[in-house]
């Protein structure tokens, strides 16, 4: 279970002189699109991941972001998916299926991270662990990510108390400004930089 996107929220929470509010730990994305086989390429992939995209706004995804096309591969707006009701799910499933599948849209196989996204995430992680979360490791480029929400952190990493802990809070507040930098990395308009 990944919940280092909760933090991050909450470290920007803190930022703005929010309160804490509780961040909802990423799912696994359900598939949607099948694998990645039968992609079509250059710029007709791009056209196709555009149609897939607009299917998926239109079946019950509205705020979808078109997903990004690099050397790397196809990042995705895997949140959009992840927050959808389980309706709009199977809505999207049947009725853009095939053109995700066209298209080699899979939100569940992001690429790995990239560079820009791997150094963010280990100045956060070295910054939580001055701060109150001692077990955070450093992500690498295999570290599971979510688009637009940075990395996440396992279960051996959260201390006991979770979120409510005061080590969890300490490193809320004092990584805020390098967890924003973390969310900044992991943006689609970022990752189609790097890849």
């Amino acid at each position: 279970m990944r919940i280092r996107a909760g933090m991050l929220a909450l470290g920007l929470l803190a930022v703005l002189g929010a309160g804490c509010g509780g961040g909802v730990a990423p799912a696994t994305v359900p598939s949607l699109g099948g694998g990645s086989g039968g992609a079509g390429t250059g710029g007709n992939r791009a056209a196709e991941l555009r149609a897939a995209a607009q299917c998926i706004r239109q079946h019950g995804v509205p705020g979808y972001a078109d997903p990004v096309l690099t050397p790397a591969g196809v990042y995705s707006d895997t949140r959009s998916i992840q927050d959808a009701s389980q309706s709009a799910q199977s809505d999207v499933r049947a009725a853009c299926g095939a053109l995700m599948a066209r298209a080699g849209l899979n939100p569940e196989n992001e690429p790995p991270a990239p560079p820009q996204l791997v150094q963010a995430g280990v100045r956060s992680a070295e910054c939580a662990r001055a701060h109150g979360l001692p077990d955070m490791k450093d992500p690498t480029s295999h570290t599971p990510y979510t688009p637009g929400h940075g990395f996440g952190m396992t279960a051996d990493e959260v201390p006991a108390g979770g979120k409510l802990s005061h080590g969890f809070q300490e490193a809320a507040h004092a990584c805020a400004g390098l967890f924003a930098a973390e969310i900044r990395a992991s943006t689609l308009s970022s990752l189609s930089n790097d890849g």
